[in-house]
């Protein structure tokens, strides 16, 4: 039978594992450079996993480089950075971890080593140890062939920004929990949709002598979220597709940063073909006016509910009946184009389509039904003067479902 301690007293000796010694790994870095590498490196790291080594980040000196790497099996973040490395060598911390203290070390050179079976931190008077996670059970980085395209790092960014805001959250139909990228002769569209909404947005895509002038590929949708934010500063955006085979991946990299992502596999719906090729009908109004308009009058609202919009040569009538003790209304000005239209639209859908279209002034277009009790979809695009539209952004909004 074994033995057992006492609380509180410690025994005379205790069997040691046996431990690998002398230094493994040791390189000098810049504290920001290390502290803004593993936070794009952690970025896409599951907040739970059941493989708790799939929380680690892998680190690897060589060189005059270290190279920060995350992967879960769906999604990979890799980058490179600058350091003096006086062993070359690879280990594997925690990522949540490492990011929660790289993130707050002083203003100083960090010191890391792995040395001993211990990761060893030292920046200024800080010193942290960590255990290492077991690096040779850490899977193998997805790799990806160079053919693919560019588009513009701060337009992809934008594009992503406008759309990504319309697909679904609801894990039930995975398929719209993505945003669909369609590759042109030269151009890259962006779908998104939730079924009561889609948003649409075209940017330049040059084939960078690849021959790629048509391709698909649905991105899980919070994947290029963090995408378009960690590429919103460079010049360019690489974007490669590897399709066929059981693991399709797309891959977006400029500078030393780069991405990969499991694409999800099934149909996405035929949204485009939803959008109308003309809109006789339709209001310009002044993007800010409306959007303050609408979270106003919204505050009396209940959950879910929607807003009554009445346009009429005379302007825009908001209404919000709330409950017996709450009603809001309120008329902004608005320049008619057509009939009189009368639609009943959620507030924050509204909202979402404001926020995207980035410009002074904004187009609601009205289309029509069989029935004239139930207006058609809402064509909402970016006005950049009262008289002139344009229309690489757009947004479908319908207060009935869109698919069926």
């Amino acid at each position: 039978m074994g033995e057992t301690s006492p609380v509180g007293v410690r025994p005379l000796w205790q069997y040691e594992s046996p431990q690998q010694k002398g230094t493994q790994v040791r390189f000098e870095v810049n504290r920001d450079v290390f502290s803004e590498a593993v936070s794009f490196a952690v970025k896409l790291l599951p907040q739970r996993t059941t493989l708790p080594i799939l929380g680690g980040v892998l680190i690897e000196a060589e060189g005059s480089a270290v190279t920060l790497s995350a992967f879960d099996y769906e999604s990979s973040a890799r980058t490179s950075v600058t350091a003096e490395v006086g062993t070359p060598g690879r280990t594997l911390v925690s990522g949540r971890l490492l990011a929660e203290i790289a993130s707050r070390l002083p203003a100083a050179p960090v010191e890391f080593s792995l040395e001993d079976g211990r990761v060893s931190i030292r920046c200024g008077a800080g010193r942290f140890t960590l255990l290492p996670m077991p690096v040779e059970e850490y899977p193998a980085l997805p790799q990806i062939g160079a053919a693919g395209g560019i588009v513009p790092g701060d337009v992809f960014s934008d594009a992503i920004a406008q759309v990504v805001v319309a697909a679904s959250r609801d894990d039930v139909t995975p398929v719209i929990t993505g945003v669909q990228l369609e590759v042109g002769d030269d151009s890259l569209s962006l779908v998104a949709t939730d079924r009561y909404r889609v948003a649409i947005r075209d940017i330049p895509w040059d084939s960078a002598g690849s021959g790629i002038t048509e391709a698909t590929a649905l991105v899980p949708a919070r994947v290029l979220s963090e995408i378009g934010k960690t590429f919103a500063h460079a010049a360019t955006v690489r974007i490669s597709i590897a399709e066929g085979g059981d693991r399709e991946l797309i891959a977006f990299s400029a500078d030393d940063k780069a991405v990969t992502s499991l694409l999800i596999k099934g149909n996405y719906p035929p949204v485009k073909r939803l959008f109308p090729q003309s809109v006789d009908d339709y209001a310009v109004l002044a993007t800010s006016d409306l959007v303050d308009a609408v979270r106003r009058v919204s505050l009396v609202l209940e959950r879910e509910a929607a807003l009554r919009f009445s346009f009429t040569p005379d302007g825009l009538v908001l209404e919000a009946a709330g409950s017996e003790q709450a009603q809001a209304s309120e008329t902004i000005d608005a320049v008619l184009t057509g009939e009189e239209t009368v639609v009943s639209l959620k507030p924050q859908f509204l909202i979402d389509a404001l926020g995207a279209v980035h410009s002074e002034f904004v187009r609601l277009g009205f289309t029509r039904t069989d029935n004239p009790n139930k207006p058609g979809p809402v064509l909402i695009t970016a006005q950049t003067s009262a008289d002139t539209g344009t229309s690489s952004f757009r947004y479908l909004l319908q207060p009935n479902l869109l698919l069926r």
